[in-house]
This record gives structure tokens, C-alpha cells and sequence, in this order.
């Protein structure tokens, strides 16, 4: 099964901000920033359905968040910090770390 990844000369800042714009993304890509090996799509612990898991999956790698490789029936999944943090310096350090924030009082 070939899933298409883009290279890191074809990331794109809107399509990566837009791809974590989503709470369960962020999630996912907070969750892969801890994790030091590949992880399978099902362990994140999200309360969606197998299919809205697949979508946001599907968002990241496309946006060139995360890196997926099929072994088996599963799909491993990885962030692709190295080629982000070239691409965008400091930009998931900023999105992480605002994310962990607490919102400021209006």
C-alpha cells in the first residue's frame, strides 16, 4: 500500500497550520512529540470513530506532520519534527508549547 508523503521542499505553511488547527490533531501530534518510537493509529486514546481517526491521520500526513508506514494491518506513525522544524524553524515548539498553555482571562 503506497501512501503519498510530500517531501520536505513541498511543505506548505497554510496546509501544515491548517492540519493542526484541529484539537484531536494536536492531540495526536502532542502525543508523538513524547513518544520516542513509532506509534499505531490506535493507541492515542481518542474517543472518535475509526473513521474520523483515519480522516485526521490522513490530514497530517498530507500536511507532512507526521510520516505513516504500513506494517502489517497497522499503520506506524511518526512526526516528522526534523523536516518541520527545517522547513518552519520553531514553529511546532510554538504550537506545542501554546497548546500546553493556559488561556489567558478576558
Amino acid at each position: 500500500m503506497y501512501l503519498h508523503h510530500p517531501t520536505s521542499s513541498e511543505l506548505d505553511l497554510p496546509t501544515v497550520l491548517h492540519a493542526l488547527s484541529d484539537p484531536q490533531r494536536l492531540r495526536i501530534v502532542r502525543q508523538l512529540a513524547e513518544r520516542t518510537g513509532p506509534c499505531p493509529c490506535g493507541s492515542f486514546g481518542l474517543d472518535v470513530t475509526k473513521s474520523t481517526l483515519t480522516h485526521h491521520f490522513r490530514v497530517l500526513r498530507e500536511a507532512g506532520v507526521v510520516s505513516q508506514a504500513v506494517v502489517g494491518t497497522s499503520k506506524l506513525n511518526t512526526l516528522r519534527r526534523g523536516d518541520l522544524d527545517a522547513r518552519f524553524p520553531g514553529l511546532l515548539d510554538a504550537v506545542l508549547a501554546a497548546e500546553r498553555a493556559p488561556a489567558a482571562a478576558i
